[in-house]
C-alpha cells in the first residue's frame, strides 16, 4: 500500500481511533528506534577512534527517538479535521517541544564534546572554551527564534532592536570584539601554538608563551614578555620557525683575501661545520661561493640546526671556530682599507708651519697721481701702463 493509500486509510477513521493509533504507532518506532540504534551505535562508534563520536551519537540518539514518539501527535493534527482551539496548541506544543528537546541535546552534546577535545594535542585547550560559548550561543539563539515564529510573535521588533544594539556594542567594544574575531581565525588558520617560534612584522622573534580571547604573549631571546593584541597579528605577516618541521638553516657568512685556494677553504670550513655538536648530519653542511666583493672572495656556509632556539648560539660557536682556525692557518680575513693623499699647495701654509704671503696693496686710483712715484706703486704697475 502506498504512503497516499494509508492517509486516504487513516482518513477514513473516526477521529479519535485515528489520532490514537497515530501516537501509539509513533511510540512503538521510538521504542524501535531507542533499542536498535542503542545496538548499531555501539557497534559503530567502537570503529571509530577517540571518545567524540560516542558523546555525538549517544546523545542525539535520545532527541532522535523522542522526536519520533512526538510525530504521531503533530501527524494527526495533519490528517484529522481536528477543533482549531485544540488543533493549533497541539501543533506548536508538539513542535515546541522538539525545539527544546534538541536544543538542550545540542548544549548537552558541545559542553561534553568540549571536555573530552580540552586534552586533545590538536586542538588548543585555550580555544575550547570560546568555541563552546559561540556554539552555545548559536544554539540558543536559533532555538528561541524558532519558537518565536512558532507562536505567531512577530520577531520584526526585536531584530531592529538588536540590530541598534549590536552597532551600539559593537562601536562600543569594537577592540575586543576584533580582538576575538582575530583569536579565532588564528585559530582556524593554525597560525601558530604555543610554543612554537615566531617572528612578527615589527622583527621581534620569541616563543609563543600564551594565546587568549584578547592577546598573544611572546617571550623574546630577552626573556621579555611582549603582549600583542590579536587583532593586529591576525592582518600582519608572521613567520612561524616551527612549522612544518622545528629544524632550521643558518647561513654563515665568511670573507676571505683575493689569492686563498677556494677548495682548501671550503674543506676547510666544511669540517670546522661537521664537528660542531649543535649542526645536524642530515642535511649535510654545504659551502656556496657567493660574489667577487669589493675587497674580499664571500663564501656562505650552510648548515642546519635541531630547532630555531639554537640558531644564534649555533652561528656563535661557527663563527668562533672560525676565526680561530683562520687565524692558525694563516688564512686573511680582509677589511675595506682607503688611502687618502692630500697636496701641500692645496691647503693654506701655516698648517706646515709656512708663512702666507702678506696681502697686496690696493691698486691707486686716478685722484692719487702724485702716489704713482712711490716704490709701492711703481711695482704694482709693471703689468700695465695704466697699473688697474
Amino acid at each position: 500500500m502506498q504512503l497516499g493509500g494509508i492517509v486516504a486509510w487513516l482518513a477514513g477513521l473516526p477521529a479519535w481511533q485515528g489520532f490514537g493509533l497515530l501516537v501509539v504507532t509513533s511510540l512503538l518506532l521510538s521504542v524501535a528506534v531507542r533499542e536498535l540504534g542503542d545496538r548499531y551505535l555501539k557497534r559503530l562508534t567502537d570503529r571509530i577512534d577517540g571518545d567524540v563520536d560516542e558523546i555525538v551519537f549517544g546523545g542525539v540518539h535520545t532527541a532522535l527517538y523522542l522526536t519520533v514518539g512526538l510525530a504521531g501527535a503533530y501527524v494527526g493534527t495533519q490528517v484529522y479535521d481536528i477543533s482549531p482551539g485544540i488543533a493549533v496548541p497541539l501543533e506548536a506544543g508538539t513542535l515546541s517541544l522538539v525545539i527544546v528537546v534538541w536544543a538542550l541535546t545540542l548544549l548537552r552534546v558541545g559542553r561534553k564534546a568540549s571536555t573530552v577535545v580540552t586534552d586533545s594535542r590538536y586542538i588548543d585547550r585555550q580555544m575550547v572554551p570560546i568555541l563552546q560559548n559561540v556554539w552555545s550561543a548559536a544554539v540558543a539563539a536559533v532555538a528561541i527564534f524558532l519558537l518565536l515564529v512558532l507562536w505567531n510573535i512577530d520577531v520584526t521588533p526585536l531584530l531592529a532592536s538588536a540590530g541598534i544594539a549590536g552597532i551600539i556594542v559593537g562601536l562600543a567594544a569594537r577592540d575586543t570584539l576584533a580582538n576575538f574575531f582575530g583569536s579565532l581565525s588564528l585559530y582556524l588558520d593554525g597560525t601558530y601554538a604555543v610554543g612554537d617560534y615566531v617572528v612578527l612584522e615589527t622583527g621581534e622573534r620569541g616563543r609563543v608563551e600564551d594565546i587568549s580571547v584578547r592577546s598573544t604573549v611572546i617571550r623574546t631571546r630577552d626573556d621579555i614578555l611582549v603582549t600583542v593584541p590579536n587583532s593586529k597579528l591576525s592582518n600582519a605577516a608572521i613567520v612561524n620557525e616551527s612549522t612544518p618541521k622545528t629544524k632550521r638553516r643558518i647561513r654563515v657568512p665568511i670573507g676571505v683575501a683575493y689569492g686563498t685556494d677556494i677548495d682548501d677553504l671550503e674543506e676547510l670550513l666544511l669540517e670546522i661545520a661537521e664537528g660542531e655538536g649543535l649542526v645536524l648530519e642530515r642535511p649535510k653542511p654545504r659551502v656556496r661561493f657567493r660574489e667577487f666583493g669589493g675587497s674580499a672572495l664571500n663564501f656562505e656556509l650552510l648548515c642546519w640546526v635541531n630547532n630555531p632556539a639554537q640558531r644564534a648560539r649555533a652561528t656563535h660557536e661557527l663563527n668562533s671556530a672560525i676565526y680561530k682556525r683562520f687565524q692558525a692557518d694563516g688564512i686573511e680575513i680582509p677589511f675595506p682599507q682607503r688611502d687618502v693623499s692630500m697636496s701641500v699647495t692645496d691647503v693654506p701654509g701655516e698648517l706646515f708651519g709656512q708663512p702666507s704671503e702678506p696681502p697686496s696693496e690696493p691698486f691707486p686710483t686716478e685722484g692719487a697721481a702724485g702716489e704713482a712715484s712711490q716704490p709701492g706703486a711703481e711695482h704694482r704697475s709693471d703689468g700695465g701702463q695704466d697699473g688697474r
